[in-house]
C-alpha cells in the first residue's frame, strides 16, 4: 500500500471504469479452452518454467490464450484490469462466478452482492470509534518508507539507488533477503498494546500481508511467512493474543491481491551500468536456492509468476489468495478483515471470502460481529460491508457506518520523518489526528491510525510523543467519542473538508470556529466539539432555537474535563458559550461541550 500521487490517479481511474453494477450482465463471448478452469495449485503454477506458463488476456475485446514473450515483456504498474465480456461480469480481471463450488462456507451468506446486502454493521464497531494499526512488514527493514519492495527494482527510483548503495545489486540481494532481516528482536507486543489502549484505541489492527506476499502468520499456503523466516514467530497470533488480553477487538489487513501486478518489477534487470542485463532475483527458481539460506523455497511464490503486461490473474493465483485468507480467518478469528482493494478483490475470490468471513463469524460468535472493509464502494453496495476511505474523509453524515484510515507518516517506517526537526518531526501532529477523529466520528465513521514500526519491533520517541498527545486528549474527552452516534448535522464552521480518499490533509485547516457534533444513544445529550481553544465567546448556531436542526431546549451545558461552570445562553440565534477562564487543559486540541437537553 503506497500512498502516493500515482496511486491516487490509479484509484480514480479504477473508480471511473465502466464495471457492471448490480443486476447487469455483460455480453457473452467465445472463451478459449482452459480459461477460468482450476487445473493446478499456485505452487505448481509457479514451479512451471516461465516460458511454459499459459496466460489469458483481453485483446481487441476477446479473451485470448497467450504466453510470455521475453522480447516484448515489461512490468505492470498498479494494475488496471479490464472488464471481461463474460456472463456474470468480472472484477480485477477475474470472473465473478466461481469455477470451484462451495467456497462461501456454511451459513446464510453467499458470494454475491444480493446476499451480502443482508449484512448489518455490529454495534461494538459503531461504539469503538478509534483503532490503532500496526502496518508492519519486511518493508520496514530499510527504514526508507513505502513500497520499498517494488521500488527497489525500479532502476530510476531513489529507492533503487538507496538499495544498491546499502545492500548491493538487486540480482544478488533482493527483497527475499530483507524478509530474513525483519527480526522484531526487541518487539514487546504487550507494551505496544498497552500504549495503544491508553491512547484510547478500542480496536487493534495488524498487517497480515502486503503486496509483497509475505504472510505474517503461520501460513499453511505460503511458505514465505513470519514463522519460517525473519521473526520466526506467529506475528498475527501474537498481536491477537496481546490485544484480546487487554480487551481490545482485533482486526487484520490483507493486501496480497495486488501482488499479481505489483511485484513484476522484481523480474526485470538493469538496463545500464556494470549489472546491465543481469536479472534481478525475482527470476530465481527453487532450484537456484540450493545451498542458499532460502533452500527449499520457491521465490516465485513471493515475487509472483512473471507474466505478460496484460495477463489476467490466473485461477491458481486467485485460489491461493482465497486459501491464505481463509487460513488467516480460521486461525485467528479476526473481528475485522480489511481488503486494500476497491470493493472486494479478485472477482469470485473476494466475493466468496466475504461470505466465508461472515458465515464463520456467525458460527464462532453466535451473532454477527464481523466488520469487512473495502474501498470505493458505490452507494448501492454500501450496506454490504464497511466502506473504507484511505487517508480520506466524507463531506457529510453517511447512511451506514464507514471507516477513515491514515498514518502518522508513511505506511512503512521511514527514518527521515523521525529525523525532521520539531517535537513530532515529519509525523502527523496529535492535534490533527484528534481533529481527523472528531470529524470522522461526527459523520458516522470510525477512525484508524497507523503507527509504523522499526524492523526490531519498536517505535521511535517522536511516534511515542504523537501517541502521548492523543492519550492526553482522549483520557479527558473520550465521552464525546465512544458509544456516540451522529447528530442531525455533523457540524458547522468556516472551513470545508475535501471529500474522498487521499484528501485528509484538508483537516489541517480546521480551527476553533469549526464545530463538530455527536450525541449519546438515548438522544438526551449533544456533544459539541470546538476544534481548538479560545478565551473569546462562541456562538454555536446549530443549537439555536430557530435553527433548522431543531435541537430543542437546552437544560445544561458543561465542559468535559472540569467542574468549573460554563457561561451559556440559548437563543433563537444559537448557543452562546464562554469557556471557563480559570481552566487550562493538558492539551488544547479541542474543547468538548456536553449539552444536556431538557
Amino acid at each position: 500500500m503506497l500512498r502516493r500521487d500515482f496511486c491516487k490517479l490509479a484509484a480514480a481511474a479504477a473508480a471511473a471504469r465502466a464495471i457492471p453494477s448490480l443486476g447487469q450482465t455483460p455480453t457473452a463471448a467465445a472463451l478459449p479452452p482452459g480459461f477460468h478452469q482450476y487445473r493446478e495449485d499456485y505452487a505448481a503454477y509457479c514451479a512451471t518454467p516461465a516460458k511454459d506458463r499459459i496466460f489469458y488476456a483481453l485483446r481487441d475485446g476477446k479473451i485470448v490464450k497467450t504466453q510470455l514473450d521475453e522480447a516484448s515483456w515489461k512490468p505492470t504498474e498498479w494494475g488496471e484490469p479490464p472488464v471481461l465480456p463474460i456472463p456474470g461480469g468480472s472484477w480485477d480481471g477475474v470472473p465473478m462466478d466461481s469455477p470451484i463450488p462451495g467456497l462461501g462456507g456454511t451459513g446464510p451468506f453467499q458470494g454475491n452482492w444480493d446476499s451480502l446486502l443482508a449484512y448489518e454493521a455490529p454495534e461494538w464497531y459503531q461504539d469503538a470509534k478509534f483503532g490503532i494499526w500496526a502496518h508492519w512488514s519486511p518493508q520496514c527493514v530499510p527504514e526508507d518508507g513505502d513500497w520499498y519492495g517494488r521500488r527497489m527494482y525500479e532502476e530510476k527510483d531513489d529507492v533503487y539507488k538507496f538499495h544498491l548503495e546499502h545492500y548491493g545489486p538487486q540480482s544478488r540481494f533482493g527483497y527475499k533477503d530483507l524478509c530474513a532481516q525483519w527480526t522484531l528482536l526487541n518487539w514487546e507486543p504487550d507494551e505496544f498494546i498497552t500504549r495503544a489502549k491508553k491512547a484510547g484505541a478500542r480496536l487493534f489492527i495488524a498487517l497480515a500481508n502486503h503486496h509483497d506476499s509475505f504472510d505474517a502468520w503461520n501460513s499453511k499456503h505460503q511458505p514465505w511467512n513470519a514463522v519460517s523466516i525473519g521473526p520466526h514467530r506467529d506475528v498475527i497470533g501474537t498481536w491477537a493474543a496481546a490485544a484480546r488480553k487487554q480487551g481490545l477487538r482485533f482486526g487484520v489487513t490483507v493486501h496480497q491481491a495486488r501482488n499479481w501486478w505489483w511485484f513484476q518489477t522484481s523480474h526485470n534487470a538493469d538496463t545500464a551500468g556494470p549489472h546491465a542485463g543481469i536479472p534481478y532475483d525475482g527470476a530465481m527458481t527453487q532450484a537456484q536456492g540450493r545451498d542458499q539460506w532460502w533452500e527449499g523455497l520457491d521465490s516465485q511464490r513471493l515475487y509472483g509468476a512473471k507474466h505478460p503486461f496484460d495477463a489476467l490473474p490466473d485461477v491458481s493465483f486467485v485460489k491461493n489468495f482465497y486459501d491464505r485468507t481463509v487460513d488467516l480467518i480460521d486461525q485467528h478469528d479476526p473481528d475485522l478483515l480489511y481488503f486494500d482493494n476497491p470493493r472486494l478483490p479478485m472477482g469470485w475470490g473476494g466475493m466468496n471470502l466475504a461470505a466465508y468471513f461472515y458465515n464463520h463469524n456467525l458460527k464462532t460468535r453466535g451473532k454477527m460481529e464481523a466488520v469487512l472493509n473495502g474501498k470505493e464502494i458505490p452507494d448501492n453496495l454500501a450496506k454490504a460491508l464497511v466502506a473504507d476511505y484511505e487517508r480520506g474523509l466524507t463531506s457529510g453524515i453517511m447512511k451506514y457506518p464507514w471507516q477513515s484510515e491514515t498514518c502518522i507518516g508513511d505506511w512503512h517506517y521511514n527514518r527521515s520523518l523521525y529525523e525532521k526537526p520539531g517535537e513530532y518531526g515529519g509525523y502527523l501532529p496529535p492535534r490533527d489526528a484528534i481533529h481527523w477523529m472528531i470529524d470522522t466520528v461526527s459523520k458516522n465513521g470510525t477512525f484508524i491510525l497507523n503507527i509504523p514500526g522499526r524492523p526490531d519491533g519498536t517505535i521511535d520517541s517522536k511516534e511515542i510523543a504523537v501517541l502521548d498527545g492523543i492519550t492526553k486528549w482522549m483520557e479527558v474527552n473520550g465521552e464525546a467519542i465512544y458509544e456516540t452516534r451522529p447528530w442531525k448535522v455533523y457540524g458547522e464552521g468556516p472551513n470545508v473538508i475535501e471529500s474522498g480518499a487521499f484528501h485528509g490533509k484538508s483537516i489541517a485547516a480546521l480551527g476553533v470556529k469549526d464545530i463538530r457534533f455527536t450525541r449519546n444513544k438515548a438522544n438526551t445529550v449533544i456533544y459539541a466539539m470546538m476544534l481548538g481553544w479560545t478565551a473569546e465567546p462562541v456562538v454555536i448556531r446549530s443549537l439555536g432555537t430557530a435553527s433548522s436542526s431543531n435541537p430543542g431546549k437546552i437544560a445544561h451545558v458543561e465542559l468535559i474535563g472540569t467542574s468549573q461552570p460554563v457561561k451559556w445562553n440559548q437563543s433563537s440565534q444559537g448557543l452562546s458559550i464562554a469557556l471557563p477562564k480559570g481552566y487550562a487543559p493538558s492539551v488544547d486540541y479541542a474543547a468538548a461541550l456536553k449539552v444536556s437537553l431538557a
